[in-house]
């Protein structure tokens, strides 16, 4: 398996990223209804038979449910895990103080001592400073408890601050994490991804398959709706299926030459930009094998263009 460095000099990880929101979350994903702990744990393990080993989760996921998962289930695996955690800025938390608090109960509910990337959030300041923040980060690499400081749906200037006030620590940032796929290409028009790359950091691309609108599952005349708070989103409605029918259609084309389903051919667009690790969601073993599909192969050049021609609607 390749591996991709999380920004300059980071931990090397997996290509694809296994996502860990709906471990735990009644919320969004109504866990419990349909999976529960025993469909995670295999899906923790088909990610691990196939020689993936990057996991993201946050402290919010599950309310802590996600990584007492995620620590639970890294006890029965001899395999060297990455787990990337997030820190979630709140109004009540306002000094350096509440990050390595934040941080210490992340570590324990995953037991470990120690983890791969812990990235902030969101950009909300409230009354802590972005100086405050990743001055407590820059601590927190020092300390040997994170190997990497990543960020969270952070804008060009917001990203340029925090590489700025890290550098002065002799710390680079590695990380944003921000919404990124076929359908939502954004960061190639608003400068989010010029600047990650002149800054030498690494894109984490979450929800690479539009909440499963790119698995080709949901069209106009398939019976397939999706659940919980998918059925109010307007993308999710006649129209918007309408609308990405050309997009799904290119990905089966581009599938059946490969034997392969059209998020494989999703998510490998994505590894095709370069330095863009995709966080596909999984609760169940056979969603783990299939994303793990993405991987050990890559479309042509003119696929990719093909792919980008197709999508240039979804540029801003």
């Amino acid at each position: 398996m390749t591996t991709i460095t999380l920004g300059q000099n980071g931990p090397a990880v997996t290509p694809l990223c296994i996502g860990t929101w709906a471990w735990g979350d009644k919320l969004f994903w109504n866990y419990g209804n349909g999976y529960n702990s025993e469909q995670l744990k295999e899906a923790f393990t088909a990610a691990i038979d196939a020689g993936v080993t990057f996991f993201d989760t946050a402290e919010v996921y599950g309310l802590g449910m996600s990584e007492e998962f995620l620590g639970q289930f890294m006890q029965q695996t001899s395999q060297q895990v990455q787990i990337a955690t997030k820190y979630g800025p709140a109004p009540w938390r306002f000094t350096s103080k509440s990050v390595a608090d934040a941080l210490t109960a992340s570590l324990k509910r995953l037991r470990v001592e120690r983890v791969a990337l812990y990235q902030v959030h969101w950009p909300f300041a409230f009354f802590m400073s972005q100086q405050t923040l990743m001055n407590a980060l820059a601590d927190e690499v020092q300390r040997g408890r994170i190997a990497t400081v990543g960020v969270s749906n952070y804008s060009a200037e917001q990203m340029r601050e925090a590489h700025d006030i890290l550098g002065k620590r002799g710390v680079p940032l590695a990380v944003n994490q921000v919404r990124y796929s076929l359908l939502t290409r954004q960061i190639e028009s608003n400068g989010i991804f010029a600047a990650a790359r002149e800054l030498g950091v690494t894109i984490l691309a979450y929800s690479p398959l539009a909440q499963g609108l790119l698995t080709g599952k949901y069209t106009t005349d398939s019976a397939e709706t999706p659940n919980g708070a998918r059925k109010i989103d307007p993308r999710f409605s006649k129209e918007g299926l309408e609308k990405i029918a050309p997009v799904i259609s290119l990905l089966r084309t581009i599938g059946n030459k490969y034997n392969l389903t059209p998020a494989q051919v999703a998510l490998n667009w994505l590894i095709a930009q370069g330095n863009t690790i995709p966080i596909a969601g999984a609760k169940t073993a056979q969603q783990v094998r299939q994303n793990a599909g993405a991987l050990g192969w890559q479309l042509t050049d003119d696929e990719v263009a093909h792919l980008d021609e197709v999508s240039r609607p979804w540029l801003h």
